[in-house]
């Protein structure tokens, strides 16, 4: 997993232009569980990747940088009670269930726009975010994508899914 994001790393240095390679290999042979959440939004088709330290953060920020909404992690509803509420045709699971079990979290919307400011994505498929209590008490939830250059925020009921829409992830490692 560490040759992967190594490759990926120089690959794309606009994604985190202010730190070093040293840095972030030494945080994450000093973190092994990282390592395993890494290799499962890897697994997922998530392109996991650094894009460097963000205000708040607790420390270094990986995301989810496939260019389309991870593969692996699309046609799901929003959450368990959204699942739970769809009585004809559910889908396999919710995004909020599946970024637990992985050990990550939706991304915000301003986490998600910061990606966007980092290149080119979603241009075909759209991710849910993570969804404000006032709006998911409602029965909505949010997603995101990209298009004509510019990136919006959408509502749905949390119930639906589709083919295109899946879920972004990230984590910090320390």
């Amino acid at each position: 997993m560490i040759e992967i994001l190594r490759v990926r790393f120089f690959a794309n240095p606009k994604r985190h232009a202010d730190v070093k390679w040293e840095d972030v290999e030494a945080r994450l042979r000093r973190d092994p569980r990282a390592l395993d959440i890494l290799g499962r939004m890897e697994e997922s088709g998530g392109e996991p990747d650094t894009i460097g330290f963000l205000p708040g953060a607790a420390g270094l920020v990986f995301c989810d940088c496939s260019a389309e909404s991870p593969a692996g992690r699309r046609s799901l509803c929003y959450d368990d009670a959204a699942l739970l509420k769809r009585k004809n045709n559910p889908p396999p699971g919710s995004a909020v269930h599946q970024a637990y079990e992985m050990g990550v979290e939706l991304m915000p919307e301003t986490l998600y726009r910061r990606l966007q400011e980092l290149g080119e994505f979603d241009l075909k498929t759209s991710s849910w975010i993570l969804t404000p209590d006032g709006i998911r008490q409602k029965g909505g939830a949010l997603f995101c994508e990209k298009r004509y250059g510019r990136v919006f925020t959408f509502h749905n009921g949390a119930d639906s899914y589709y083919g295109v829409r899946g879920w972004r992830g990230w984590f910090c490692v320390s």
